[in-house]
């Protein structure tokens, strides 16, 4: 059986142009710690301060423009009989040289690629001595640019001319904090006879001729043989739910495949849709008896398509999972961490599962980051999680010539391969917005000529995956109208992306849109209080501090805060309510949106929010922060992302109640509408009964006693369904003649938490509990919350039972729109 030992320890980290460096590494070099990189060496060695506080990212960038190495040692006695001794490197980050007692035996190029070198010839008994060398870069990158020419981008760095992370090279939301270092596990491997060097496992379901489904996996195989296993018959043997196959693969071959069925297998489902079963296989090779290597994974059975027909209202965009469109709700993912070897399983975990909590059933793995690791997709499997992945092209022109052409076709087929167990992957997309930015940011005149990556985009990636997995579907792009002489980003046309919303146009423009499927849309706000008092530690907080500015990394971000918030809101009195009525306008312009595209199924098939996570402490589109806390935004995700939803619209001149049902059964109530005084007198109301068939949507019409208002300025229309009650205001916050907030609370404490009742003796619009700001560990169990007078709400406070009672019920903890719109009333904006 092989041997395979993990480097994990006695490394170290040297500069090695030291005379370009600002801190005192010296010539033994500083301890290292692998997975990892020189940014998180260096904080550990307390070398360079932790950038995601203050501006200490600037100080930083020489870290991407300098030359470094690993080094550590290792003993091979017990590796002497081997026939076959490799280093497997399954991500080096990124341009590196591997030495082996001062004898060169490989290089990569691709961070998003693993390597095997041989290490035979430079390798002795006892200590063995491993470098690996990182040029910087930056000096890689540009030194190609000017070779090949340069391209056009959205940003300033020559990320498109190195295969690596490009958001590592800074983003509208993210730092430049470009790295260097083996990021993934490093281990020496020992073998003789042969070995897999590659497992395909292509999963489909089919009906059999009683009707009955069975379930097929097809396994297909490579192997390497060394040099004495060239003449030796190899036996590939398949497990999977009790049932076993094998093959016998004749000397000299190195591919085979066989296919193992099984029946009446259990269907995997998204969530909200069924569950999720998963099964072992398990693939071994094994030569006179003896098992030389062995592959396992879990594995579901499901089918998918990508239903992109032709209608008469343009083209679908419908993701079908076993026959079953699915109503995609869900978020953009980018890498959780610039850092990215401080992503764990537990960190996944959580993650995910905020996904989950939120009621999302799909995550996009944006193009600009990285293929996640495996736990990633495999918590998807569990959860019912559905992926679509792209291709790593975001936002640039990319060369279609060498070397970068090789690498993009390797890496494609290594991950198209890795990632084929999992059943959450459920479709390939070639890239994020590039189609887009050749046909409208001036591309096409810059570029003159030259390759733009429209070749990998509808050539060289789809090939690619109908070679590799063709059980699932690819999709040149997002943007993409599907046809090269439609605007890629025609509503009409399978699926956009909207941003005409946050940069120009108020989000109310939402509704002027009736899309096919919405890939990205988003608005900004701040990350809660705590990340921010975290990341700007002594630092006044006021939105133009310098601080806060470098956390907001958008193009006049804080002006489309602004822009964006007065229309609604008017200017906030102080630094408290500009926070929380960002944030509170963050989530309204998402759900106003999102309820306007579930008002359109199943014309309109889809959303996904920008985005779901942060890398770093920052002002973004984010759900969640770059410290894992939830934003308000979360909470209206949850609410307006639930199984059942009840969303008032306009329609014509009139207003519609939509009732919209995401699941297996049918839904049939009666709609309780009234048009209601401020103080919560019913000035009129209707009854409406409904049916809304399962994964369908009916509209009710309002009649025009309820949907025609007095006095706009102080009614409002309550529609209760059985589902969180929908509310339909006349007038933007800034007209409504709101009350001053009047309520009741008790606080109790319950074990290690706190519950936290508030009776409305007002109406309170958008109330919401933030914890973090009496402690960074605490955090309510729910936000914007609107309660008519009378009514009460309990939040529960999780880690909360020892705050003060008394400040846990005043504001800034305990905020309300009446009271943050009251304060504005006489103030400048800030």
């Amino acid at each position: 059986m092989a041997v395979r030992i993990e480097l994990r320890e006695n490394w170290v980290l040297r500069a090695d142009d030291p005379a370009e460096v600002p801190v005192e590494i010296g010539p033994a070099g500083i301890p290292a710690t692998v997975p990892g990189c020189v940014h998180t060496d260096l904080m550990a060695a307390n070398l360079i301060p932790d950038p995601y506080q203050g501006r200490n990212e600037t100080e930083l960038g020489w870290i991407g423009r300098t030359q470094w190495s690993y080094t550590t040692t290792f003993d091979a006695t017990a590796l002497a009989e081997a026939e076959r001794i490799d280093l497997e490197c399954a991500g080096l980050d990124t341009v590196a040289t591997v030495f082996l007692n001062g004898t060169e035996v490989g290089q990569s190029r691709n961070m998003h690629r693993s390597y095997r070198f041989d290490l035979r010839r430079a390798l002795r008994d006892g200590t063995n001595e491993l470098r690996v060398e990182f040029a910087s870069p930056y000096s890689y990158a540009t030194a190609l640019r000017d070779k090949l020419g340069d391209r056009p981008n959205a940003y300033p760095e020559p990320f498109q001319f190195i295969r690596k992370m490009a958001c590592n090279f800074g983003w509208d939301w993210g730092p430049t904090l470009v790295t260097s270092g083996i990021w993934r596990p490093i281990h020496v491997h020992a073998w003789h006879t042969a070995r897999l060097a590659q497992v395909v496992p292509l999963i489909t379901v089919a009906r059999t001729h009683d009707g009955s489904l069975e379930g097929r996996v097809l396994v297909r195989v490579e192997v390497e043989r060394s040099e004495h296993g060239e003449d030796t018959e190899l036996v590939v043997r398949v497990r999977i739910a009790d049932r076993e196959q094998s093959i016998a693969v004749p000397a000299g071959v190195c591919r085979t495949e066989l296919e193992v069925t099984v029946p009446d297998p259990d269907l995997w489902w998204p969530r909200g849709y069924g569950d999720q079963p998963l099964y072992d296989l398990r693939v071994g090779l094994a030569a006179h008896g003896e098992e030389l290597d062995t592959w396992q994974r879990r594995i579901g059975f499901r089918t998918v398509e990508l239903d992109t027909g032709v209608d008469e209202d343009g083209r679908r965009f419908t993701i079908v999972v076993n026959g079953v469109p699915v109503l995609v709700k869900g978020a953009n993912w980018i890498p959780d961490d610039c850092f990215v070897s401080r992503v764990g399983r537990d960190r996944y975990a959580a993650r995910i599962d905020q996904a989950v909590a939120a009621n999302m059933n799909l995550l996009r793995v944006w193009g600009g980051g990285r293929y996640e690791s495996e736990d990633f997709y495999e918590l998807c499997d569990e959860r019912g999680i559905l992926v679509w992945q792209d291709f790593l092209f975001a936002c640039a022109a990319y060369p279609e010539e060498p070397p970068i052409t090789e690498e993009v076709e390797a890496e494609a087929r290594e991950v198209v391969a890795r990632l084929a167990p999992y059943p959450s992957l459920v479709l390939w997309n070639g890239n994020n917005e590039n189609i887009w930015g050749y046909w409208d940011w001036g591309w096409k005149e810059e570029l003159a000529g030259r390759s733009w990556g429209e070749g990998y985009y509808l050539e060289l990636l789809p090939r690619i995956v109908a070679e590799v997995d063709p059980t699932r579907p690819y999709w040149p792009g997002s943007p993409y109208s599907g046809v090269p002489d439609i605007h890629p980003n025609d509503p009409r046309y399978a699926s956009i992306h909207i941003w005409d919303v946050w940069n120009e146009v108020d989000y109310t423009a939402y509704r002027n849109y009736r899309p096919r499927f919405v890939a990205e849309f988003g608005f900004q706000a701040p990350p809660t209080y705590a990340t921010l008092r975290s990341a700007l530690p002594g630092e006044e907080l006021r939105p133009d501090s310098p601080g806060m500015l470098h956390h907001q990394k958008a193009v006049d971000g804080n002006g489309k805060l602004a822009r964006g918030l007065a229309p609604h809101f008017g200017n906030p009195a102080d630094f408290d309510d500009w926070h929380y009525l960002t944030q509170v306008n963050q989530a309204r312009a998402i759900t106003l949106g999102i309820e306007h595209f579930r008002a359109q199924w199943p014309r309109c098939t889809g959303s996904v929010v920008w985005q779901l996570n942060d890398c770093w402490p920052v002002t973004s589109w984010s759900a969640v922060d770059g410290e894992g806390r939830r934003k308000p935004l979360w909470y209206a995700l949850r609410a307006v992302y639930a199984e059942r939803l009840a969303t008032v619209q306009p329609d014509g001149d009139g207003l519609v109640l939509v009732v919209a049902n995401d699941s297996n059964r049918e839904w049939t109530g009666t709609a309780h509408l009234a048009r209601r005084a401020l103080d919560g007198t019913v000035l009129a109301a209707a009854d409406a009964p409904f049916t809304v068939p399962a994964r369908g949507a009916v509209r009710v019409p309002l009649p025009a006693e309820v949907a025609r208002p007095g006095d706009a300025t102080r009614e409002l229309i309550t529609a209760d369904t059985g589902a969180r009650r929908a509310y339909w205001f006349f007038a933007e916050d800034r007209e409504i003649a709101y009350p001053a907030p009047e309520y009741d609370t008790r606080v109790v404490p319950r074990g290690a938490d706190l519950c936290v009742t508030v009776t409305a003796r007002s109406l309170l619009r958008d109330l919401s509990l933030f914890a973090d700001r009496l402690d960074p560990g605490a955090e309510a169990d729910d936000m914007l919350v609107t309660l008519l007078p009378g009514e009460s709400h309990t939040f529960t406070v999780r880690g909360g039972a020892h705050l003060d009672p008394a400040q846990v019920v005043q504001p800034p903890v305990l905020r309300t729109v009446n009271d943050a719109l009251r304060a504005a009333q006489d103030s400048i904006p800030v």
